[in-house]
């Protein structure tokens, strides 16, 4: 019985945190080349056509063209907060501001949970006499770190508001190991630092791993499944080493085909990683059921992963002290989601009215792209959804768990506009109601070369808002030439915002505006307009008070449509 115990124990700190790290470990490479992969096959889906039998639109009369009776202005917008008339836009205006951190706030406190179940179990695992208030605080406030992180993900995207965060929590420890050391002049200056690194340094490093922008979307969902696979890869190997009869017969078979001792143990490894990806790719499906039947966002899936590997992690050490000691981590973790489902229905609080935002771009941003969509998600998936075509900037960077699954399974085909019908059918499903955590969700449009510009012309007619990202546009976006004509034809300009930095070619842009508006659609909702404006919206560092005046401007879109 006791070496049967030694052999949990060792399995338990030894065997497992290997697994856990490795798998963590396998996750950048792993994502990486998996996305590669889901981007290339959607970007050879946008460069084939539907065919002429999936869209063929009705002949429409050439409507009649020329310059309005008012001429088109350029305004220059400020980063200062516009003037907002209405009471509903101030209210989403707000919303969209304080959504991020009101979302948080709320993880803070279920972070506050899992830190005091995970306290509760080291105490009751050592079974400390000496429980004095610096030591209870310590503890704490060291598995309190994934509640930080939390944060810095959700919503401090400043870079000033991430050293605030950082070091108001640093300031704390520090602190607290100050008041320690005064009163146990014995406690050495590094113990309490080589403790908290201990603790959480590296499951920090390794959540880097599936936690980089760029691979932040199908991480949780790769790392569960390496997860699975590794611990598999032990199973078989644990289950034969607790009981002879089983490696017996494990060897007595691995002999008989011929093998030897080397290729029976390489066999058992092999046996327990295909049974447990039998197992894992059928949970990957239900968690892709469960967020399309919206029981999580993609948020909270990536914030749960974080919060389940520092339970697990954080409880090996206690296995020393007996084996189920090792499920403090799946307590604290059912402390935390248990807090976390409170404050989701607290931050959502009473409903609002959805508004729904069209982002265009300049496809060859990249990066850039990226970090800009990543800040202004944050706000604007508080107030509504936000609709995009897919393209090469971002197709990686808001994929979703089902359809990531949909690409492994060979049926991302499916996802493609195929023409008119279909195209009804999908707008007419926009996802247009908020997840759990109160955020919206990206309605994102694969389109094939022939459905593209209807697509976008639809998108434009459905929207609340339309933000329109012109940096490093210039002559060469012939794409973007269309989409400026079809928003001043379809679109009231006061609707739309043109985001522009240093990179783009003003000079080409407003005579481009002004030519545009000399052909002017006889039909368009911006002729009869007295003040006609294209509003340009210059945006360099992507600080916090730039992206409020940006939203402000895009949610007090409908203010200055009604007083045309």
């Amino acid at each position: 019985m006791e070496s049967q115990g030694i052999s949990t124990t060792v399995a338990l700190t030894g065997v497992l945190p290997f697994v856990v790290l490795l798998a963590a470990a396998l996750s950048l490479p792993v994502c990486a080349f998996l996305l590669r992969l889901y981007r290339r096959s959607v970007l050879a889906g946008m460069d084939t056509r539907a065919g002429a039998g999936a869209w063929q639109p009705e002949p429409e009369p050439e409507p009649q063209r020329g310059p309005p009776a008012a001429a088109l202005a350029v305004e220059n917008l400020d980063h200062s907060p516009p003037v907002v008339a209405s009471a509903a836009d101030a209210v989403a205006w707000r919303r969209a501001l304080r959504g991020p951190w009101r979302l948080a706030a709320g993880y803070a406190c279920a972070g506050l949970a899992y830190a005091a179940v995970m306290t509760a179990g080291w105490l009751l695992a050592t079974g400390d006499a000496t429980v004095v208030w610096t030591k209870l605080a310590i503890l704490s406030w060291t598995y309190f770190w994934p509640a930080v992180l939390t944060v810095l993900l959700v919503a401090a995207y400043d870079r000033i508001r991430r050293w605030q965060v950082l070091g108001a929590y640093f300031g704390v420890l520090a602190a607290l190991m100050a008041i320690s050391m005064v009163r146990n002049p014995d406690l050495g200056l590094l113990e309490i630092p080589l403790y908290w690194v201990l603790m959480n340094g590296p499951e920090s490093i390794l959540l880097l791993t599936f936690l980089l922008r760029p691979i932040r979307a199908v991480g949780p969902l790769v790392l569960a499944f390496l997860l699975t696979i590794a611990i598999g890869s032990q199973s078989v190997l644990s289950a034969a080493a607790g009981n002879a009869a089983v490696l017996r017969g494990f060897a007595d078979i691995g002999f008989r085909l011929g093998l030897g001792a080397g290729a029976v143990f390489l066999g058992m490894i092999l046996l327990g990683v295909v049974a447990f990806a039998a197992l894992g790719w059928p949970l990957l499906r239900w968690v892709g059921r469960r967020y399309e039947a919206k029981r999580f966002s993609d948020q909270s899936l990536t914030i749960d992963s974080l919060f389940l590997l520092f339970g697990v992690v954080q409880s090996i050490g206690l296995a020393f002290e007996g084996a189920p000691w090792i499920l403090t981590g799946l307590v604290a973790f059912a402390g935390y989601k248990a807090v976390t489902l409170l404050a989701f229905r607290l931050v959502r609080g009473q409903a609002h009215p959805a508004r729904t935002l069209l982002l265009l771009r300049v496809f060859r941003l990249g990066k850039r792209s990226e970090r800009l969509f990543d800040k202004l998600r944050k706000h604007w998936q508080a107030v509504g959804s936000i609709c995009m075509i897919a393209g090469p900037d971002l197709v990686t960077t808001t994929v979703e768990p089902h359809e990531f699954l949909e690409f492994l399974s060979g049926r991302l085909g499916r996802r493609f506009v195929g023409g008119t019908a279909d195209l009804d059918r999908r707008i007419t499903a926009m996802d247009g109601a908020a997840d759990p955590d109160g955020r919206y969700r990206i309605n994102e449009f694969f389109c094939r070369t022939d459905t593209w510009q209807m697509t976008m012309q639809r998108l434009a007619a459905a929207s609340d808002a339309v933000l329109m990202d012109l940096r490093s546009f210039s002559v060469s976006n012939q794409g973007c030439l269309f989409e400026l004509a079809r928003l001043l034809d379809g679109v009231d300009l006061g609707q739309v915002v043109f985001l522009v930095d240093q990179t783009t070619d003003r000079a080409f842009l407003e005579a481009t505006l002004q030519r545009l508006w000399n052909e002017l659609s006889s039909s368009s909702p911006n002729r009869p307009a007295a003040a006609p404006t294209a509003r340009l919206f210059r945006i360099e560092a992507q600080s916090e008070a730039a992206m409020a005046a940006l939203l402000g401007h895009l949610l007090t879109a409908r203010t200055r449509q009604a007083t045309h």
